[in-house]
């Protein structure tokens, strides 16, 4: 028999099925949105992709540009709340130790999620109003995070080069995105899947190293890329 505190605490089957089912939408909707563009992506397509009946993604959301923008707006969500944890991790000592966590952990985020970097790429290179919205809704934002947090290890001498923000802030982006953004040219120039495991770790580290340089250990412990977090999910 179920408790006062469990029925407070669990949401009602029909609460559950509602998440689950908008959950379903948002994850198929990033993935066509980033794969075809916004034009080419029809509502109908994002529902069999989520596995729901069409008349569900009006019941949701209204329309295709409401869930083009609720999608995006999870996608960041995620990306955020794992980039905000390392910045306000008490257990981190160092700026160096902070900055190279942020950068593997954004890296660990687009292999994850390569969505993500298709639809950016996508829609930056577009004028228009999905590109205003963007911009001004998640991408300054984050700007404004990479670079404060990033800018003010730089200044204590971490980054290996001090460099202008919006010049960093666009080698982060290719640096760590550019590999899964064309990993089918990568396997075709070097056999490697970009999405294995520990590549995705070697190219952490690689970024890590290029931006900041050797990490402390790094050297005496080249195989032992897992001792951090990793951003949300």
């Amino acid at each position: 028999m179920a408790t006062a505190r469990s029925l407070a605490t669990t949401p009602p089957k029909e609460a559950r099925d509602a998440r689950d089912t908008r959950e379903a939408i948002l994850i198929a909707a990033l993935r066509i949105f980033a794969a075809k563009g916004y034009d080419a992506a029809s509502t109908r397509e994002i529902a069999a992709e989520a596995g729901i009946n069409h008349g569900l993604i009006r019941y949701y959301f209204g329309n295709k540009s409401k869930l083009w923008k609720d999608a995006v707006d999870r996608a960041f969500a995620a990306l955020e709340s794992g980039l905000e944890a390392v910045a306000d991790d008490p257990n981190v000592s160092s700026d160096r130790e902070r900055a190279g966590l942020l950068i593997r952990n954004y890296v660990r985020f687009v292999a994850r999620h390569p969505e993500f970097v298709q639809l950016m790429h996508e829609e930056g290179k577009r004028k228009g109003e999905r590109m205003r919205w963007l911009v001004d809704r998640h991408v300054k934002r984050l700007f404004d995070s990479i670079t404060e947090l990033l800018g003010a290890a730089g200044g204590r001498g971490v980054l290996r080069v001090d460099l202008p923000p919006i010049h960093l802030h666009y080698i982060i982006a290719g640096a760590v995105g550019l590999i899964f953004h064309q990993a089918e040219e990568c396997k075709r120039l070097s056999g490697v899947d970009p999405f294995d495991e520990d590549v995705v770790e070697t190219h952490a580290r690689a970024v890590e190293a290029l931006l900041l340089g050797p990490s402390a250990g790094s050297e005496t412990h080249p195989e032992n890329p897992h001792n951090d977090q990793e951003a949300s999910s």
